[in-house]
């Protein structure tokens, strides 16, 4: 007699009903998202049934007879049923990977994406470049949302001090949790700001990867997206450049002497250089525009150098 199909059979779990293996599962949940659209459907089945069953997807691969529970069954259900709607399996399961390291997430966070990978690479490399150790240096993050990329750069740079800013509280909740879950919570603080103007202090890096999406493109974007990130966290404004000119005239007094590294939309890279360099005058030594895993001009890199101001 042929399995059931889990997730019919998942709609009036009980103990008695007949058994469902990972491997069964893993097939027609698939199938199901397949029909619905998904691209990747196998890998997020199989990334929502290994975190359900806590085991890694080698160890699902390599146990295909393992039977599921009810209540596992019933759980798993939930969720595809949820990815079949085109939510996200990092916000199903409250978590992403990013740089190595998992950050639990938030609706109230953006979700974050390999591209934004390519600001920690800058980052690093700028403090390559300066011969910087880590100790003393101080980072600031602008709109951390989860705090990814401020807590990578503190876990890559022992001894670094950061402050993440927000506009929301339930997004800075979140960082502290991560910062606590990471060990660098001594060495992180946050703070509710909405621009640049009531930062206080001097930073050797300013980081962030700000909203920066064409109001009227928001619409379009996948389904992933648009419904599931915080508006907030995505509208730039009509030209996707609103918040760029807005922090531009406060980079010298938080950068005197040091790197600005910001994330872009990939056709932006010149026009958010343009308008820094415009602020900042003679105080841009240096700028490099980096490229994310996709090949695109995903992020911009300018130094500030102290004594050189207009």
């Amino acid at each position: 007699m042929p399995e059931p199909d889990p997730i019919l059979e998942s709609r009036d779990p009980s103990p008695a009903g007949a058994h469902v293996t990972t491997g069964t599962a893993l097939r027609q949940w698939t199938a199901a998202l397949a029909r619905s659209g998904i691209e990747d459907a196998g890998g997020d089945v199989r990334r929502l049934i290994a975190a359900v069953l806590d085991i890694s997807a080698a160890s699902l691969l390599s146990e295909p007879g393992r039977i599921l529970t009810p209540p596992e069954l019933a759980t798993l259900s939930a969720h595809v049923a949820r990815r079949a709607r085109r939510e996200p399996v990092s916000r199903i399961l409250g978590q992403r990977d990013f740089y190595g390291r998992t950050f639990a997430i938030s609706p109230a966070t953006l979700d974050p994406r390999p591209e934004s990978e390519t600001l920690i690479e800058a980052a690093l490399d700028a403090v390559r470049r300066e011969g910087w150790t880590g100790h003393g240096l101080r980072i600031l993050d602008v709109g951390t949302g989860s705090g990814c990329l401020l807590l990578t750069l503190l876990c890559e740079l022992e001894g670094a001090r950061g402050t993440g800013t927000d506009i929301s509280r339930a997004a800075l909740a979140v960082a502290r949790d991560n910062a606590c879950h990471f060990g660098v919570s001594r060495r992180s603080s946050w703070l509710i700001a909405d621009g640049l103007e009531t930062v206080p202090g001097t930073f050797h890096i300013l980081i962030s990867n700000p909203p920066y999406v064409r109001t009227g493109e928001i619409a379009h974007l996948e389904p992933e997206v648009h419904n599931f990130d915080p508006a907030a966290a995505l509208d730039g404004g009509a030209d996707g450049l609103a918040l760029y000119r807005a922090w531009a005239p406060w980079l010298t007094r938080l950068v005197p002497d040091g790197w600005i590294v910001l994330e872009v939309g990939y056709d932006q890279a010149d026009a958010v250089a343009a308008i820094i360099a415009g602020s900042m005058g003679q105080a841009v030594a240096e700028t490099h525009i980096y490229r994310d895993v996709a090949g695109m001009r995903r992020c911009v890199a300018m130094r500030a150098r102290a004594g050189t101001h207009a």
